[in-house]
């Protein structure tokens, strides 16, 4: 008896911030269940390092060394799939960047204008690109990274929990828009993970706490395998790594299905907290010049 297809066989899957972390995690994943994957992301030698693994482990890809600022760029990319594939039936929303950890009346315009550019206009760009091509797949899924920060406000922290609450308000609207067509739209939460991103962010934390990103990733080929029934909206997928989760019952609100991903980590014992010792975020404070 022939062994059975891989459950992505022949789907398109388009990963932004490929190179490292959860994109590239998400990437070879993606691979594995048979999806050839376009893997966009800034640094060629990320690429090529997800490329050989992606070969070694029988799967293919096409390599797209493109920042996702470079909004004319995405509009390009979109024409070369119309063009060679005709549709598009997956899309990970996943380059995004923390910014500084500071104080708001110490951030500068630059500060917030990159980190918005890269986590909120550029996902919308994306959208914007390509539309039309999930739409055209029989089971178009598009999932976009976000975080506890969207919605627990924690000092310094401000910059990213507004970029990724606006991100979130994008993808709801993207949700809403998408009810009626073959597109599901998905926000996940991953909680923290073993990423650089996150060692950055919290120097004094120990990483072999966290789950790597590997257990994110199989969470995101999941909601894009799952067998839907052919509409649209939202699935929202939460995290208790953070305290008092926001959690939303199962039921239709304003045409929206909401549900809750209960990614609970069993990393020692105890609270939300367990494992992690002397993790607070690393925070900087600048000097107002004087005028």
């Amino acid at each position: 008896m022939p062994p059975s297809p891989a459950p992505l066989t022949d789907r398109i899957a388009l990963v932004t911030g490929a190179s490292r972390g959860i994109g590239a995690a998400t990437a070879l994943a993606l691979s594995k269940a048979g999806a050839h994957v376009v893997a966009v992301a800034r640094t060629v030698g990320g690429l090529e390092e997800l490329d050989d693994a992606i070969r070694t482990a029988g799967g293919s890809a096409t390599l797209v060394p493109l920042d996702v600022t470079d909004f004319e760029g995405l509009a390009r990319l979109a024409s070369a799939l119309s063009e060679r594939y005709g549709r598009l039936d997956i899309l990970i929303g996943n380059a995004g960047i923390a910014g500084p950890c500071s104080p708001l009346d110490h951030l500068t315009l630059k500060d917030w204008d990159e980190v918005m550019k890269v986590n909120v206009t550029a996902n919308w760009q994306l959208i914007c690109a390509m539309d039309a091509l999930l739409r055209r797949s029989n089971a178009g899924r598009a999932v976009f990274l976000t975080s506890g920060a969207a919605h627990h406000m924690r000092p310094y922290w401000g910059l990213y929990s507004t970029s990724k609450a606006a991100l979130e308000a994008v993808v709801r609207t993207y949700a809403a828009e998408t009810e009626r067509a073959a597109v599901r739209v998905n926000l996940v939460n991953p909680g923290p993970t073993r990423t650089r991103m996150r060692a950055q962010a919290m120097p004094g934390e120990d990483p072999m706490t966290l789950p790597p990103p590997e257990d994110v990733a199989a969470k995101i080929v999941d909601l894009c395998s799952r067998v839907e029934d052919g509409r649209g909206g939202l699935r929202l997928c939460q995290s208790l790594r953070f305290p008092s989760p926001l959690i939303e019952p199962d039921v239709p609100i304003s045409g929206i299905r909401l549900s809750v991903w209960f990614h609970r980590i069993s990393h020692g014992s105890g609270s939300h907290a367990s494992g992690l010792r002397g993790s607070g975020p690393r925070c900087t404070r600048r000097r107002r010049k004087t005028p």
